[in-house]
């Protein structure tokens, strides 16, 4: 039988901010209501993790920073550090690799470990899950959740479980027991809008899905996640454990706005903001991108032509290749600018997202007899903007145009 380990730190950027500001002689903010992301004075973004304690006052992870404050008036909150949770991932992600070469990096914060085949190593796999989570809490200061199961997929879910500082397993054998009578929506790669479709159908737990016929849930979810859903509702997942790193395949990064955008002044700001986001991240992996994707979603009370943009359309995407690969963000930023403007009419917009793809870490660039000077200093002034984040992390410097937007709540894809 496979023995999968999944390990997943506790609130984990809350928890990684925490160590750094408890080394520089202050308060645990783990043990009040305390939260990442946003501006107090501006009220303005998202959180993007919170303490257990600020849970209990209903503050939810990705909710406006307003309206946590509206719920908590004293809520401590403190800004992202990516060098921090770069090095906590990284020493959380060596220890361990000390237990099993087959690690996989699912993300910053969680990680698999196919424990499988070391009977003769480890006689205790729940011994062994308390050793590598007491190892990591005594040595870096923080907690992890471990879940033990015969698959990925259980592995998981087991993490998921009752928080913080646990281990969970859940087996072949327990699936009925511990899976099935969970909401549907708790279902990984389940999200909202499927969890909507699946209720409204009368599939209410893991258990129900599980037990509908197949067919009917093609039906509901389509014939590809239809069939997901159903299987892992069944628990069943044969993916490996793949320690070989795999390129990304694009990076995109989107934000769902707290006020309607309708001026392009506006759009301009936070098109800066996110380009100058995903443009970041992809050199970080010393990438390039052939082609630049905007993608906005209009507001559901956007009217055009007398029709609800819900009742019409609710998504709109434009791409372009480029001649030359790119990572210079002011040049992903005109791109898109210019893709905007050829399709978007200033119709309320309520989410807007950049995407690079056709990916390449080839440096050749078509040969030109004259220099481009404002290239050369958009390139340089990129490389003096990263090497300023990874110092003092990505609040130190912004791009004047977005300054506005500097707390836009973002998502990642890669």
């Amino acid at each position: 039988m496979r023995i999968i380990f999944h390990i997943d730190v506790n609130s984990a950027f809350l928890s990684w901010s925490a160590i750094k500001i408890m080394e520089e002689g202050g308060e645990d903010i783990r043990l009040v209501p305390s939260a990442v992301g946003g501006d107090r004075d501006k009220r303005t973004g998202i959180i993007t993790a919170k303490s257990i304690p600020a849970k209990k006052y209903g503050i939810t992870t990705g909710e406006p920073v307003s309206m946590a404050l509206r719920k908590c008036p004293n809520l401590i909150l403190v800004k992202g550090d990516f060098a921090q949770y770069k090095k906590c991932s990284k020493a959380f992600m060596d220890i361990c690799r000390k237990y099993t070469p087959t690690l996989q990096v699912f993300s910053i914060d969680e990680c698999f470990l196919d424990m499988s085949g070391t009977d003769d190593i480890y006689s205790d796999y729940m011994a062994l899950a308390h050793k590598i989570k007491d190892e990591i809490k005594n040595t870096l200061g923080f907690t992890v959740n471990v879940g033990i199961g015969s698959n990925k997929l259980l592995a998981k879910m087991a993490s998921d479980f009752e928080k913080p500082d646990r281990v969970h397993t859940l087996f072949d054998n327990e699936v009925k027991q511990k899976l099935w009578p969970l909401p549907v929506g708790d279902l990984i790669f389940v999200g909202k809008k499927s969890a909507q479709i699946l209720t409204r159908a009368g599939i209410m737990t893991i258990g129900d899905l599980a037990q509908c016929d197949l067919k009917v849930v093609q039906m509901l979810l389509g014939e590809k996640s239809g069939q997901q859903a159903w299987e892992y509702a069944r628990g069943i997942d044969d993916s490996p454990v793949t320690a070989i790193h795999e390129d990304p395949k694009g990076y995109s990064v989107s934000t769902t706005l707290e006020e309607d955008v309708t001026t392009m002044e506006q759009a301009k700001g936070i098109l800066l903001a996110l380009c100058d986001s995903v443009a970041t991240r992809m050199r970080a992996d010393n990438a390039k991108a052939f082609c630049v994707h905007v993608d906005i979603r209009y507001s559901k009370i956007a009217d055009i032509n007398g029709l609800t943009a819900s009742s019409r359309f609710t998504n709109k995407s434009h791409q372009r290749s480029l001649e030359n690969a790119t990572d210079v963000t002011d040049e992903i930023y005109k791109t898109c600018v210019e893709l905007l403007s050829e399709f978007w009419h200033q119709e309320p917009l309520r989410l807007m997202g950049v995407a690079l793809s056709n990916l390449t870490k080839d440096d050749y660039e078509q040969f030109s007899l004259f220099q481009d000077e404002s290239r050369e200093k958009s390139k340089k002034m990129d490389a003096l903007t990263d090497t300023l984040r990874n110092k003092f992390g990505t609040d130190v410097i912004f791009r004047g145009g977005a300054a506005n937007t500097h707390h836009v709540g973002m998502k990642f894809k890669k």
